[in-house]
């Protein structure tokens, strides 16, 4: 008896090579669905940033209860992929923050209700509070989410009426850029004439006196003083020609600022020519909270020293200091000044302070009066706030004296692996095995496949 072998047809190949083809397209499709829904994400950038950074998942994970953030964003496809990109990453985390676009020529009446003044700014609403940022920061974002789950404005009011810097001004010595800053932060930046009020508003967390240019009313002078009696807080940005019209705010405070300019040769050294630009690194910063971990170079030009005459009443600490190579230069500045070991003081020196007293207030509770005095108000000035560590220390400053420390401070992370780094020879080795080698091997695969169906 012959057992007869039936070998399958070619049609039975086809049909089972077609049926192989189309449940592969379908696990495919399986696949790329499944993705949609239920997305895994691998962030392996060396500074991780395409992820939040631990400090900002920890804020999402105390947030009860749904966000909404609306994008006034224009019909401009890149723009608007970058904003989805950049909140995709907090609703990964937090899966009820509802996000959508609106585009701000469509709803104009509203973009003037809120404000909206750049295009793609994000309006951030939770519990019937608002907030806007006018970038895609993560600090940023984060802060003014925290600042709306605390129900807690905080208002800088910044002294105006005689030729103070302005924090809305584009001028190169205005404060517009650290002020838009500040609101971006979710700060609310309020300029306060003294001689249109009766006192300084209750609400005021911290009052910004920036270079006035003319001396203060007797009254506007009394309200400052009133307003330090009770305890207010304060940011003096101090220059130098101004002592004259302050003189009484210094006397209350003990604080004696001596004639001259700082000279500081070491920034040339990084291409800074002139001497009277005071360069201050993370070896002269003092030991205080409002400098905890900052470590940035910051710069001051034609900043002052400052000391303090009388400590019974305040605890007095030196943030800011200069290099024992530095010196007060008191004669009139020339191309070729030196130090005058008769006229002159040698460093170190100090260019800002922090002043702190426990004071009683009228509920008799105990608080905590803080300032802090620069003796350089250039150095967050739209002409200078981008060296360095500048914008930084202004925000620090503002946060400890307003009370918001526990805002975080998440650094830019920048992209510092995007190109590949490598010898000559590795580059040419990749080229060959990529450009000849691995398509030869994919031809003689191909090739042996073939004969080997052939044959059989």
């Amino acid at each position: 008896m012959t057992n007869i072998s039936r070998q399958p047809s070619a049609a039975t190949y086809r049909t089972n090579s077609l049926i192989m083809l189309l449940l592969l397209l379908a696990l495919a499709g399986l696949l790329a669905w499944a993705s949609t829904r239920y997305p895994v994400i691998f962030d392996w950038t060396r500074t991780g940033r395409h992820t939040l950074a631990n400090a900002s998942i920890s804020v999402l994970e105390r947030i009860d209860g749904p966000v909404t953030v609306t994008s006034y964003a224009r019909e401009q496809t890149d723009l608007r992929n970058a904003i989805s990109k950049f909140m995709a990453k907090f609703q990964r985390v937090k899966p009820d923050i509802q996000f959508r676009f609106q585009n701000p020529d469509v709803v104009p009446d509203e973009v003037r209700a809120l404000g909206i003044s750049i295009n793609g700014e994000l309006v951030l609403q939770y519990q019937g509070r608002s907030g806007h940022i006018r970038e895609a920061d993560e600090g940023a974002f984060i802060n003014a989410l925290m600042s709306l789950s605390r129900g807690k404005e905080t208002w800088v009011a910044f002294i105006e009426g005689h030729g103070e810097r302005n924090p809305l001004g584009k001028a190169n010595h205005d404060l517009g850029e650290w002020g838009q800053h500040l609101v971006n932060r979710g700060y609310r930046i309020h300029p306060l004439n003294l001689a249109e009020v009766n006192t300084i508003p209750d609400n005021t967390a911290v009052l910004v006196l920036a270079g006035p240019r003319v001396p203060l009313l007797e009254g506007e002078t009394a309200m400052l003083l009133q307003y330090l009696q009770q305890g207010g807080n304060l940011l003096w940005l101090l220059d130098p020609d101004e002592m004259a019209m302050t003189q009484t705010i210094s006397d209350y405070l003990n604080i004696l600022v001596p004639q001259g300019t700082i000279i500081d040769v070491a920034g040339q050294l990084i291409g800074i020519n002139d001497p009277t630009t005071t360069m201050v690194t993370t070896s002269l910063y003092g030991k205080h909270a409002a400098l905890d971990g900052f470590s940035f170079t910051t710069l001051f030009p034609r900043a002052a020293a400052l000391t303090i005459t009388d400590t019974s009443n305040w605890t007095a600490t030196p943030l800011l200091n200069t290099g024992d190579h530095t010196w007060l230069k008191t004669d009139p500045l020339d191309e070729n000044s030196q130090f005058d070991q008769d006229k002159d003081q040698m460093g170190p020196l100090t260019i800002g302070l922090a002043l702190e007293r426990k004071i009683e207030t009228s509920r008799a509770e105990a608080k905590q009066q803080k300032i802090i005095v620069v003796a350089d108000g250039d150095f967050l000035s739209n002409r200078y706030i981008s060296n360095s560590g500048n914008l930084d220390l202004g925000i620090r400053f503002i946060n400890w004296l307003g009370d918001d420390e526990d805002l975080i401070d998440i650094p830019a992370r920048i992209a510092t692996d995007t190109q590949l780094t490598a010898s000559p020879m590795i580059i040419g080795a990749a080229g060959i095995f990529f450009l000849l080698v691995l398509p030869l091997l994919l031809v003689l695969s191909g090739l042996t496949i073939w004969w080997r169906r052939k044959r059989s």
